[in-house]
């Protein structure tokens, strides 16, 4: 991930202009690109070997124990491990097995260079038993001939992709309530986190928060490092496991350890907000600028935080940092792996989801790991999903009900809409132009941004003095040439009144996060608006009519101010840089039969906290808390509800997790209406409609619901498996991978037949039936079913009703028949409706297509 690409930084001011954004993104992608492996340089390849990695053996080892010794009988169920069990607190290796493996990596090395040079960077042994190594693409072709070697890939690029979101998702009063309130709210349950660290000075990770216990839990073994940035105390019983894994990064030699951190501090300001959103302690006071803006809680604030720093402030990562950090974090024994990461670049090969870090998760969930991660920044346009396989829980962001918005009122009685979180003024002060405003050494010629009022030094301080000064906000704002923060030293320095900002007229689109300002001040986004001010203002100046020089400056304003929240009911709704699906299946853009993004989740303008040296925001540098967006910030919501969940549900599988998420959904937003999608960067509101599964999965996360989702899907590693096994091709590539022979499964599957909570057909020949078998967790219940078609298409789902006992299962048969033929995909949904209350909802995607010449495919 490179940091002129990370999602807060684009989100803060995300512009449309195509020219500036295609150089900009051409410039960034040669320095990655510079970073990329040819055949003159040593580059960092992942070697994955055929023996099968620990986490394998000990489910192999779990089998054979089962036939022989069986299961006790729990809650009711039978004797066998039911597919719900998720058999996590087993101790899985022995302390010394990960030292024997990487003595075996080293070892096949030797062997294979024979005197050469290389450096190896990490033993991979728990998820994937492998290495990543620094040598030449020569190098690298002897170890792909190696006998003991399956699988040689080159390193990769990735990239980062509250206040207020507990009371919107109704935890207060629901969530928590089922879990006994906010102080027990996720005990018990750890969250590892891959991203660029913590700072453990902040409040909302200490451990002294509640006056109850709080355990280490006792499945967990990780460590904590400690190095001068990262000293002995850092960890508590609150952040119990941090590591830093930057090999990779170094061997490039790309890292910077002044601003980077060769520890698991956070210099960037990412990683704990994200931990914050999902895990940080409730009732911390979120105060920026001196101003107050509420309490802060995490989604579920009493579980545990294991940080796995990955990710940097000046080069973002590298997928052998990544895998090596969520192979560690999996042998630690977190619960939960929360991703506000993509990949730079869509993976090549026969599939997406055939890649190091896809393939390390995939062990993960069959370890009994749930996966959450970012769905991407790169919306509104189709198939723009960086999240790709069916094991790991995708993510997209939705706004919620807060917005803060600022105004200013002109001395002609027009009011103009803004943006900043900023006091308002007492009165009307007059307005003066920082190009009115110079100094008689300065002038435009000489300095062309003067004005974006950088350099106090530019101005006449009797000039500026008691009013409100007109500053420029461009492109360079966005570059971060310019800052609002200087801005404001400078009319500090010039005594002036506030600041107005006026939007450059070549900048023809954007959404601004409101900024905190310390005086009064308004940004005005809008090139319309901005040039309604301009008109006010220099219709308002008075002229010498002869040497035309200003002799007043007439015009006044009254900037109310941005420290008050408002509440909205028209929410959530989908934002545009959320990535959207289809889910591509591979490089040529061929459509997966995998519903993407799972859900959506809070992700707009979110308050969390902040590291103490954080950079990642020039704005928030020095304060305790940030307002982020992105799908960054999404993620770790689900990532703390699924805590929440796992902490009522210790048996669940990964799998089972994401049903209760996906099947309890809202489709509606306050107002009762459709969930609404933002369709362009520009002018987002007033481009949007209806949201589709593409947009939001499943709806938008309901917290309380997910705890009782009444019925839900499984789908296990052997299910993953069959399907991996289904993409034409892709038993070589399988095996390389997994170390596991197609050959082993008697049968295949495609997407559309995986268990999962949708159902995606993206070439619907002629008819098929799929079925989806449903578990029921909750009591004895009946269940009428009802459906919407998708457009183009005629289906019928059997039984139409059943009753179904607690603890047994029930198969759906979902036919579909094409009635027109189209390329594009429609949307229909299956209801299950049980005299209980308990609702399940199924999102459908189908493209129809009546090709009689085709093979029907049922």
């Amino acid at each position: 991930m490179g940091s002129s690409c990370r999602s807060c930084r684009w989100l803060r001011l995300f512009v449309v202009v195509l020219l500036l954004g295609f150089l900009v993104c051409t410039s960034f992608c040669r320095a990655q690109d510079d970073s990329e492996p040819d055949d003159e340089i040593t580059a960092v390849y992942i070697v994955t070997l055929k023996q099968a990695p620990s986490v394998h053996r000990f489910a192999q080892e779990l089998r054979r124990g089962n036939k022989n010794h069986g299961f006790h009988k729990q809650n009711g169920t039978s004797g066998r491990l039911s597919r719900l069990n998720n058999p996590r607190n087993v101790s899985i290796s022995h302390p010394r097995s990960g030292y024997n493996i990487s003595r075996v990596h080293d070892s096949i090395l030797r062997r294979a260079f024979k005197g050469e040079k290389y450096l190896k960077l990490y033993s991979y042994h728990y998820l994937i038993n492998g290495f990543s190594v620094f040598v030449t693409p020569q190098q690298a072709e002897k170890l792909s001939r190696r006998r003991e070697v399956a699988n040689v890939v080159s390193d990769f690029s990735v990239r980062t992709a509250t206040t207020h979101t507990p009371q919107f998702l109704g935890l207060p009063q629901g969530a928590w309530i089922q879990e006994g309130g906010y102080e027990t709210a996720g005990e018990g349950v750890v969250i590892g986190f891959i991203d660029t660290g913590i700072d453990p000075t902040h409040p909302s990770f200490a451990d002294d928060a509640s006056e109850h216990s709080y355990p280490v839990p006792s499945h967990f073994s990780g460590i904590c490092e400690v190095t001068r940035d990262f000293p002995s105390g850092s960890c508590n019983r609150k952040l119990i496991g941090a590591r830093h894994f930057a090999a990779s990064a170094i061997t490039r030699g790309i890292f910077n350890s002044s601003q980077d951190y060769a520890s698991p501090f956070d210099g960037d300001g990412h990683g704990s907000h994200t931990a914050s959103v999902a895990a940080g302690n409730h009732g911390i006071p979120v105060v920026v600028t001196g101003h107050h803006f509420g309490n802060a809680s995490g989604m579920a604030p009493r579980s545990h935080i294991a940080v796995y720093k990955a990710l940097y402030k000046s080069f973002g990562g590298f997928a052998a940092d990544v895998v090596a950090a969520i192979d560690q974090a999996a042998q630690d024994g977190v619960d939960i792996i929360s991703l506000s990461i993509t990949p730079n670049r869509r993976p090549p090969g026969i599939a997406t989801f055939f890649n190091p870090i896809d393939m390390a998760l995939l062990s993960a969930a069959k370890a009994g790991i749930f996966v959450v991660q970012a769905a991407g920044n790169t919306g509104p346009s189709p198939k723009s999903m960086s999240s790709f396989s069916p094991w790991i829980f995708t993510v997209g962001a939705a706004s919620h009900d807060r917005i803060y918005t600022n105004s200013i009122i002109l001395g002609n009685s027009l009011t103009i809409s803004g943006v900043g979180l900023a006091p308002g003024t007492d009165k009307m002060y007059t307005l003066i132009s920082a190009l009115h405003a110079l100094n008689n050494n300065t002038t435009t010629t000489d300095d062309m941004y003067v004005g974006e009022c950088q350099d106090s030094s530019n101005f006449n301080q009797d000039l500026v003095q008691g009013n409100l000064l007109i500053c420029s906000y461009s492109i360079r704002f966005v570059l971060g040439l310019s800052t609002i923060k200087q801005a404001f030293e400078t009319a500090k320095n010039l005594s002036a009144a506030g600041i107005v900002f006026y939007m450059d007229p070549f900048v023809i689109g954007f959404q601004l996060n409101p900024t905190p300002m310390k005086m009064p001040g308004i940004i005005i986004p809008s090139p319309d608006d901005s040039k309604i001010l301009l008109q006010y203002y220099n219709s308002s100046l008075e002229r010498d009519e002869v040497t035309k020089k200003i002799i007043k400056f007439g015009a006044v304003a009254c900037i109310l101010g941005g420290l008050k929240a408002n509440f909205s009911n028209s929410a959530p709704k989908i934002m545009y840089y959320s990535a959207r699906g289809p889910d591509p299946e591979d490089s040529f853009l061929d459509d997966a039969d995998i519903m993407k993004p799972n859900l959506v989740a809070p992700g707009n303008s979110i308050w969390a906290a902040w590291s103490s040296l954080g950079t990642d925001s020039v704005e928030f540098q020095g304060e305790s808390f940030a307002m982020m967006s992105g799908t960054s910030m999404a993620a770790p919501h689900i990532a703390g509800l699924a805590a929440l969940i796992k902490q009522k549900f210790p048996s669940f599988s990964p799998s089972a997790i994401a049903s209760a998420l996906s099947t309890s959904a809202t489709l509606y937003d306050k107002n009762g209406g459709p969930i609404m999608a933002q369709r362009a960067y520009a002018k987002p509101d007033e481009n949007q409609s209806p949201a589709t599964p593409f947009d939001m999965g499943s709806g938008f996360v309901n917290a309380t619901a997910s705890l009782d989702p009444g019925l839900v899907f499984d789908a296990s590693y052997n299910d993953y498996m069959s399907f991996l096994c289904g993409i034409n091709g892709s038993s070589p590539v399988v095996l390389n991978y997994t170390g596991q022979n197609c050959w082993a499964y008697n049968s295949t599957i495609s997407g559309a037949d995986l268990n999962l909570p949708s159902i995606t057909i993206a070439r619907l020949n002629q008819s098929r039936t799929v079925q989806r078998t449903l578990t029921n967790i909750a009591g004895n219940e009946t269940y009428s079913v009802g459906w919407s078609a998708p457009f183009g298409v005629s289906m019928k789902v059997s039984p139409t009703h059943f009753s179904i006992a607690s603890g047994e299962k029930q198969v759906l048969n979902v036919f579909f028949n094409a009635t027109t033929s189209g390329t594009a995909a429609s949307f229909g949904r299956i209801g299950l409706f049980g005299n209980q209350g308990h609702i399940v909802n199924i999102p459908l995607s189908v493209v129809a297509r009546l090709s009689y010449n085709a093979t029907t495919n049922s």
